[in-house]
């Protein structure tokens, strides 16, 4: 135990606070402080500023118990955003669950350079038709349905799992009925209705095969592998994407891939190479590793 006393002996939330951090850093989780803030607000169901106001507090039985209970889950490296059911993205909570991917941080600027460029492409009130292959929790679908309430936006996903979950988070933000939901394997549905699109969006599964099992516990046992495994190279979703690319987009288009870790050059490729794209951006994260590309042409 990383105090000597138990859990069930702290009398006030801050001495909750303070064991459950000790025994997340001895478990060697991530962010030991944080993540024992997180669990105790959720079990408290407190806002940050009310949480810090009541550390002096007195704690009843049954929050330490699920406290408790929550910290012996973290110890064993279940990833906290299923935990508590829910991750930020874009300024939005996001319902999640073991079924879907947990939305990252750097996805977000995938969103944020399709914004921006589809305001370069068209004029900024123009009814716009957009796609996302590759749904998960929704958080690249619904984030553009409602920065941009005036598009039309569908999104396929092969996972029944990850479309419920993505309607319901759809409902949350207002948007259930304005974004169309396709269960199908990636580009499938909408080859077979011959629909085409002003833009085109993806964050697919770019890790390669034999990289998946080395990644780390939080991921490798928890996330879905079929969000994960991007075939051999990492690539095998780019290429089939792209190779789709003129049967999917409209004489003026904007598609926008995430990418992993040295794969930013082959997709810009496999972009050109699908004969549709005639320019290419390639954007980093914050680490300065090339995570966004994004391609487009004109009339």
């Amino acid at each position: 135990m990383p105090h000597p006393h138990k859990l069930e002996a702290c009398k006030t939330i801050r001495e909750a606070l303070l064991w459950a951090s000790s025994f997340l850093e001895e478990a060697q989780t991530k962010d030991p402080r944080f993540e024992a803030e997180l669990l105790l607000r959720h079990c408290l169901q407190m806002e940050r500023t009310a949480f810090l106001a009541s550390m002096p507090d007195l704690i009843g039985r049954d929050t330490l118990e699920k406290l408790g209970d929550l910290l012996k889950r973290r110890a064993s490296h279940e990833p906290i955003q299923y935990m508590i059911g829910e991750q930020g993205f874009y300024g939005r909570d996001f319902l999640v669950a073991p079924g879907v991917l947990i939305p990252r941080p750097e996805t977000e600027i995938l969103v944020e350079q399709i914004l921006q460029h589809a305001d370069r492409l068209w004029e900024k009130d123009a009814i716009l038709t957009a796609v996302d292959l590759g749904t998960g929790s929704g958080a690249i679908t619904l984030t553009l349905a409602c920065e941009r309430r005036h598009w039309q936006v569908s999104t396929v996903d092969i996972s029944s799992d990850a479309l419920d979950i993505a309607r319901k988070n759809a409902a949350r933000f207002g948007v259930g009925d304005s974004v169309r939901f396709l269960q199908g394997n990636l580009t499938e549905p909408l080859i077979e209705k011959g629909e085409r699109f002003d833009i085109l969006v993806s964050n697919p599964p770019y890790i390669p095969s034999t990289d998946v099992d080395e990644l780390e516990r939080e991921v490798q046992g928890y996330e879905p592998r079929l969000a994960l495994d991007g075939g051999t190279d990492g690539l095998d979703f780019y290429r089939r994407i792209c190779e789709a690319l003129p049967a999917l987009l409209k004489e003026t288009a904007l598609v926008g891939f995430e990418v992993g870790i040295h794969q930013a050059h082959d997709v810009k490729r496999l972009m050109v190479a699908s004969g549709l794209i005639e320019q290419v951006e390639i954007i980093p994260d914050l680490a300065g590793i090339d995570r966004v590309v994004i391609g487009w042409r004109t009339k």
